[in-house]
């Protein structure tokens, strides 16, 4: 039976506006930035108005908070209250004791672990995580950031992947790689960000809906 096409994640929004407009496009997931160093970084309370938007109007995407190397006692601080988001997804260095720990604060929400891989020997680490996230997200690495760089994993350590759980791959995701991806690589996503945007945090809502038809017809 043939895989269904990747689900689709745009990240990096800023804005209630933009939230709701990639919604209607068909994303199936949206990602916030809580990383103060990132260009794409919205304060917790502007988190929080979006993913309230994002749960009145498409209460059935995912609503992804990232986080890097932050700790678990700030996350559940900025929820404000009740958390708004579905999904944490941890972007950094942290280790599989990070992992259990945050599961067993955060247990109603699901946990996406990232791994930037430099080399092939990168993804053997993956496997130990398997047991304590819900998917896994694989991003290039670069030594400036932890993300948003728009550069590409090589392709050849993409081939034949099989994990547990399901994964997304993300950087450098443009509509020149996509046919690529969906005959030779088939994540279970992928996470969109630098390649749709006319600057951090401000998407091409045109180029955003070319990739996203493109993807799933």
């Amino acid at each position: 039976m043939p895989k269904a096409n990747p689900l689709v994640k745009i990240c990096g929004l800023t804005s209630e506006e933009q939230a709701l407009q990639v919604a209607k496009l068909g994303a199936n997931a949206i990602g916030i930035i809580s990383v103060e160093e990132s260009p794409r970084y919205v304060s917790a309370e502007i988190k929080k108005k979006i993913f309230k938007t994002l749960e009145n109007f498409y209460p059935k995407i995912e609503r992804v908070s990232v986080v890097q190397n932050c700790p678990i006692d700030l996350i559940i601080k900025n929820f404000l209250g009740n958390p708004s988001e579905t999904i944490i997804q941890l972007h950094g260095d942290e280790d599989i004791d990070y992992c259990k720990k945050i599961r067993e604060k955060i247990p109603n929400i699901g946990l996406w672990k990232a791994f930037r891989i430099k080399t092939e020997k990168d993804i053997d680490k993956i496997k130990p995580y398997e047991d304590f996230v819900d998917a896994i997200l694989l991003d290039s690495w670069n030594e400036k950031t932890y993300g948003g760089s728009g550069k590409k994993i090589k392709s050849t350590y993409l081939k034949n992947l099989q994990f547990s759980k399901p994964w997304w791959l993300a950087g450098g995701i443009s509509i020149k790689w996509i046919d690529e991806i969906l005959s030779d690589i088939r994540p279970d996503g992928l996470d969109i960000s630098s390649s749709i945007e006319i600057y951090p945090g401000k998407k091409n809502l045109d180029a955003t809906k070319d990739l996203i038809y493109k993807i799933k017809n």
